[in-house]
């Protein structure tokens, strides 16, 4: 870090240093704006679980939102706590339960995406670099605000991630290919797709579900093992990653097989933590056009 970097974001820093528990009472008072007074897209998050678990009561609905709202306002202060988070705290509080998996891959000079979600805290998942030799890289959209796009790539990269942007993607993994230098790449898969884009349609959450279809085109492409890692928050601020192989070689399967098996790892994990879940974004807003 140079200084002209701390002087820039400097209120972020002050607010970094602050020990954990402290930030959690800021976290505490974020949910109660945020959930109460502000309501932000409360509609859509209770239309989003209600769609997703019809079965569930009103009472039920409404614990799972205030839990989702309460881990939302930990993680906005876990993700500015990581610009000044030291490796002892990441390896106490970050902990991946099967890192051989990726020695395995590794040892086969084999590259790796890890097909992601916005579940647990996925903004930690820039401290992977930390557990593995692999080469780390994150594809993101850049903000329009130049300033928070920095503060951003300086919280991700701190560690050594390599953020690339979407559209240089996967001209940048076939340089890495070209290299021979074996890479893992962090790609979320459950965004909503744009307007005119190509998608797979699934039954996800009850619901008829557009996806992506760019990473299992990176990977079959490009041969690499296709993980899925997913969440368990054991208490507040400590997270277990484990590493699910999806697909060891994509290539040889039928079209959007790897989709589908994202999908349905994806809706396991999401019922058994349902508040883990980023419930607030409009998952469903583009429908399947049948002409």
């Amino acid at each position: 870090m140079n200084v002209l970097t701390l002087i820039k974001f400097t209120p972020f820093y002050l607010y970094s240093i602050l020990p954990m528990r402290v930030l959690y009472l800021f976290s505490d008072l974020a949910y109660l704006v945020v959930y109460y007074l502000v309501k932000y897209r409360r509609d859509v998050v209770r239309d989003n679980i209600k769609n997703s678990f019809p079965g569930k009561s009103e009472t039920d609905i409404i614990e799972i939102e205030k839990k989702f709202y309460r881990h939302f306002s930990d993680i906005m202060v876990e993700i500015l706590k990581s610009l000044t988070i030291s490796r002892s705290s990441v390896n106490k509080r970050f902990i991946i339960i099967n890192p051989e998996i990726l020695e395995k891959y590794f040892d086969q000079n084999r590259s790796i995406v890890f097909y992601t979600s916005h579940q647990g805290n996925w903004e930690w998942l820039s401290f992977i670099p930390l557990f593995t030799q692999y080469t780390v890289t994150a594809f993101y959209t850049p903000p329009s605000n130049i300033y928070f796009r920095k503060l951003m790539e300086q919280i991700r990269c701190r560690f050594g991630l390599v953020c690339i942007e979407a559209n240089k993607g996967y001209k940048t993994l076939l340089q890495y290919k070209q290299k021979n230098i074996p890479t893992l790449n962090l790609i979320a898969g459950d965004q909503r797709p744009q307007n005119g884009s190509t998608k797979h349609w699934v039954e996800f959450l009850n619901q008829e579900t557009g996806f992506f279809i760019g990473v299992d085109r990176i990977a079959k492409k490009s041969d690499q093992v296709v993980i899925f890692p997913s969440f368990k928050k054991v208490k507040r601020g400590y997270y277990e990653i484990k590493l699910n192989v999806l697909e060891e070689n994509p290539g040889i399967n039928d079209d959007f097989c790897l989709i589908d098996n994202y999908t349905n790892i994806l809706e396991q994990s999401i019922k058994e933590s349902p508040e883990m879940w980023l419930w607030s974004h409009k998952r469903w807003k583009i429908k399947r056009n049948r002409q």
